[in-house]
């Protein structure tokens, strides 16, 4: 901040600060206040008898009048840019009438673009608790007299020293070192009378750079001279309050009650702008309750409070984080100022300050909330009830706030905050960022709520803006998990539902929701459905990979199709889909089940040269296709051969041959090797045992069952094949059917309309 270096001794001149919003540099306005005025200030300068000459870093206009609060004063003075910024103490002192000062009801922060008259209100992104107050209050009645008494007295002893100039910024350089009141009196025992503005000038230029030891000998030495002169020249309520102010820019807390003990042992009476300062004081140390209690004192006292006092209050309640308290602080002043009771004072704009209480305490609401949604804890519910007690009262959020609330939103149990905004938005409002819609769509699938992520994506179809590709891919990737949910649990008609919602809704399914579908036709061994799938894939225009004939040949080969699977496995090897694992334990089973041993040493041949296999998987398909097709010698023929290459069999293997050998009536071996599975370790399942029980009472063969010991409990089976959707439309958050699903929907548009035509 700039510093002013000279002072003339006798003009009613005011520099208020000015700062450049957007660049945050500072500038200084001169005025020239008319007498009539002369009641606020002591008269120290005459611009009329002595031209002064202002410097500023961005300023190069001459004004005739400038309004500051609701005060105009004309000036006649000057202005010149390019002056170098000059430091006092690391920082600039020289502020003229800063922290604190009656007469100008104004606020400047080098962030924010809109003030309540000490507040700062930024309508951006930054939720920083920060309030920059520099402020000074219109005149009040408990005032007036004093301020005027004062000036009389100023005027009288330097009416007539037009010519005397004083240098603030090297006066205040000389007392830096001061720490006691004789100190400064060594430096100003040989100056003339300092009118009392330089004295609260210096004052605060201190507190601002955290220098109390010369604002507080100063103020000493201010006493001092009262004493020793007549009694009446002293600090005065400025004094004061500039040092009040300083103590605040300076964190000296613990001071505070010794400065109102002076003031109170010196005869003054404290007027609003000392309680404004108590107030923002007791915030800024973390008792914002306190500052709430200094309201009541101002009422007592009889003091009018001014804007500042009602922002202040207003940033207590943000302080404890209270959006509720705030909001009723407001309606009671709303009801105040409708009726007339606030608003009187002619030296404040209230039509403006309203305004910007309004804008303060909506900043409140919102900042509170976005505190809310970061915390630890759920506090959707808090959210949603300051969003309804804002429309009762009539205050309603803009599009940003209610978009950077959402983007506040990023927990689970956010959903419904994001939900509601996303819906206020929509109804309140004619646009809406698509990056906003994008990240609505993000949690919705974060929190499960898949079936509203479409209908978010569904608006921007319908009432825009256009889907990008981070739309595409997001809400691709719900339909994702949704067919993936409906893979694992075998619900293949809910996985053909989901695609033909993407297909009406302009989202082109890839391989990857194709073969989601596949697999879970395969696991719920429909044949029919997974051929008509696979049909559609093709039709599309979509590649089939490994995983889908794979899926499919697994439906083929579990209804028994065998003749079709050696057919899709031929087209297969055809197209040059390289087969996998899974494809070739599928054919062995399928060559297993026509009885094509030889095309089984075949596939077994081409998975050990490939080196993909084969595994006990592998072994046990053919061994479970022998036990179906009761080839119960070819099943243990298999069995040694997996022996002999080093597989060892685990409890599956021993349960399909154990079946095996009992539907070709051979009990006995089948009772061996439930002896052996069990000496290995292997717990089998009560199918094994009954089958073994059951083969020898046909055989008439005798056997220990003793010997295997108790029958085993029978197992669930790990995939179950679900007759109703009620427990998946749970799981996904996706609307129930009333009614079952019509087999078309297997089949794809086109072909239903080739049906129909034919």
């Amino acid at each position: 901040m700039q510093s002013v270096s000279i002072w003339p001794s006798e003009a009613v001149l005011c520099l208020v600060p000015k700062v450049d919003l957007e660049s945050g540099s500072p500038s200084f306005s001169i005025t020239k206040w008319r007498r009539k005025r002369w009641d606020l200030f002591h008269p120290v300068f005459n611009c009329s008898s002595n031209g002064v000459l202002l410097v500023s870093s961005i300023s190069r206009s001459c004004r005739r009048e400038v309004s500051c609060g609701s005060l105009k004063f004309d000036i006649n003075c000057g202005f010149l840019s390019g002056y170098s910024q000059q430091k006092l103490f690391g920082s600039s002192v020289a502020l003229v009438w800063a922290q604190d000062q009656q007469a100008i009801g104004q606020v400047f922060s080098g962030e924010d673009t809109n003030f309540v008259n000490g507040i700062s209100l930024k309508s951006g992104d930054d939720d920083t608790d920060s309030v920059d107050l520099i402020c000074v209050e219109g005149s009040n009645d408990a005032s007036d007299e004093e301020n005027s008494r004062g000036a009389s007295e100023s005027e009288d002893e330097f009416g007539q020293e037009n010519n005397l100039r004083v240098d603030v910024r090297a006066l205040a350089r000389s007392l830096w070192f001061a720490k006691t009141a004789d100190d400064v009196e060594e430096v100003l025992k040989d100056k003339r009378e300092l009118p009392l503005q330089v004295h609260c000038s210096m004052i605060s230029g201190f507190g601002r750079d955290r220098r109390m030891e010369p604002a507080l000998a100063l103020v000493e030495w201010l006493k001092r001279k009262k004493k020793e002169i007549d009694g009446t020249t002293g600090p005065n309520a400025f004094v004061y309050n500039s040092l009040l102010g300083a103590l605040k820019q300076s964190q000296r807390f613990a001071e505070v009650e010794k400065v109102m003990n002076d003031m109170a042992l010196e005869g003054i009476v404290p007027n609003i702008v000392t309680y404004n300062t108590l107030m923002i004081i007791n915030v800024e140390k973390g008792e914002p309750a306190q500052a709430l209690s200094i309201i009541e004192e101002i009422q007592k006292k009889g003091l009018i409070p001014s804007a500042a006092t009602y922002s202040n209050a207003l940033l207590a309640y943000r302080r404890m984080e209270d959006g509720y308290g705030a909001l009723q602080f407001f309606v009671e002043f709303r009801e105040k100022y409708i009726k007339g009771e606030i608003g009187k004072h002619p030296d404040e704009d209230w039509e403006n300050e309203f305004v910007k209480l309004e804008n303060f305490t909506m900043r409140i609401c919102y900042q509170v909330m976005r505190q809310w949604l970061v915390k630890r804890e759920n506090l959707s519910s808090d959210v949603l009830k300051l969003l309804t007690d804002m429309d009762n009262v009539g205050l309603q959020f803009a599009r940003p706030e209610h978009e950077r609330l959402v983007w506040a939103c990023t927990r689970e149990d956010h959903y419904v905050v994001a939900k509601e905004l996303y819906r206020r938005i929509r109804e309140r409002h004619s646009e809406i960022s698509l990056s906003v819609c994008n990240h609505v769509i993000w949690l919705m699938g974060k929190a499960k709520k898949w079936w509203a992520a479409l209908e978010i994506y569904e608006d921007l179809l319908d009432k825009g803006p256009k889907p990008n590709n981070l739309s595409y891919e997001l809400i691709i990737s719900q339909f994702n998990i949704l067919l993936t949910a409906a893979r694992e649990r075998g619900i293949w008609r809910w996985g053909i539902r989901l695609l033909n919602k993407m297909e009406a809704k302009g989202l082109k399914p890839r391989s990857r929701e194709w073969n989601a579908v596949l697999v879970a036709c395969s696991k719920a061994s429909e044949t029919t459905a997974a051929v008509q799938i696979f049909t559609r894939m093709v039709e599309q225009g979509e590649k089939p990979t490994i995983i889908s004939y794979g899926a499919l040949l697994s439906a083929l080969e579990k209804g028994r199709l065998y003749d079709e699977a050696v057919g899709v496995w031929k087209h297969m090897l055809k197209v040059g889909v390289k087969p996998n694992l899974y494809a070739c334990t599928t054919m062995a089973s399928v060559f297993t089940g026509q009885g094509n041993f030889r095309m089984v040493d075949t596939i077994i041949d081409e998975m050990v040269s490939s080196g993909i296999g084969p595994t006990v998987v592998t072994y046990n398909a053919i061994i479970s296709g022998c036990a179906r097709n009761c080839m119960g010698g070819a099943a243990y023929e298999w069995f040694h051969r997996m022996k002999v290459n080093n597989i060892s069999p685990n409890e599956i293997t021993y349960e399909m041959l154990i079946e095996a050998l009992s539907k070709d009536g051979k009990p006995r071996l089948a009772y061996e090797l439930y002896l052996r599975a069990q000496n290995e370790g292997l717990n089998l399942s009560s199918k094994a045992f009954d089958a073994i029980i059951q083969s020898s009472e046909e055989q008439s063969a005798s056997i220990d069952v003793s010997a295997l010991g108790p029958r085993p409990s029978d197992k669930k089976k790990k995939v179950k094949i679900r007759k109703t959707l009620t427990e998946f439309c749970n799981l996904a958050d996706v609307p129930r059917r009333s009614k079952p699903f019509d087999r078309k929907e297997v089949y794809s548009p086109q072909i239903e309309t080739n049906e129909k035509n034919s």
